[in-house]
């Protein structure tokens, strides 16, 4: 997968386009409001109000640049053309951790939206780079801080 493409789900394309909207139209508002009255309050060089403005104004438009980017350079899995034979972006697997023999459930998304929180894993994790291009029965090791953990893949399915 080529470095500037942005691999991304259908659902990981619809949050990053919904944020953009968001951020465009509600938050900007919202932004120029907080600085229009933190402006009332007069010298701006020891306004804090302002100040914490103008740094969430800079943060937003550094957000809204990096979103424009990643939707220019987005490739959406098609999950529907996907081969459920072999683990790939877009694939939910589900694995059997060998030591203590309890299934963990992951979803094979992009970089962009990876979250740990909710088993959803990069293809560029070290688990994920482990996964990717196994089959049903495979066993990964994956190297971890606290040693090698073993998983067997149980199964692959569409997210």
């Amino acid at each position: 997968m080529a470095k500037e493409e942005v691999i991304l789900t259908q659902e990981g394309l619809d949050k990053l386009e919904f944020e953009l909207r968001d951020l465009k139209t509600v938050k900007r508002k919202e932004l120029a409001e907080r600085l229009k009255l933190a402006i009332s309050y007069g010298d701006l060089k020891e306004n804090s109000e302002y100040h914490s403005a103008k740094n969430d104004q800079s943060f937003m438009e550094t957000r809204i640049k990096i979103l424009e980017k990643m939707l220019t350079k987005a490739v959406v899995v098609d999950a529907g053309s996907l081969d459920l034979s072999i683990v790939n972006v877009g694939t939910t697997v589900i694995l059997n951790d060998i030591e203590y023999s309890e299934k963990i459930e992951y979803q094979i998304v992009g970089p962009a939206e990876a979250d740990v929180l909710n088993n959803k894993i990069s293809y560029e994790s070290p688990l994920g780079k482990e996964l990717m291009g196994k089959k049903i029965g495979n066993v990964i090791h994956v190297t971890a801080p606290m040693g090698i953990i073993k998983y067997e893949l149980l199964e692959i399915k569409t997210i």
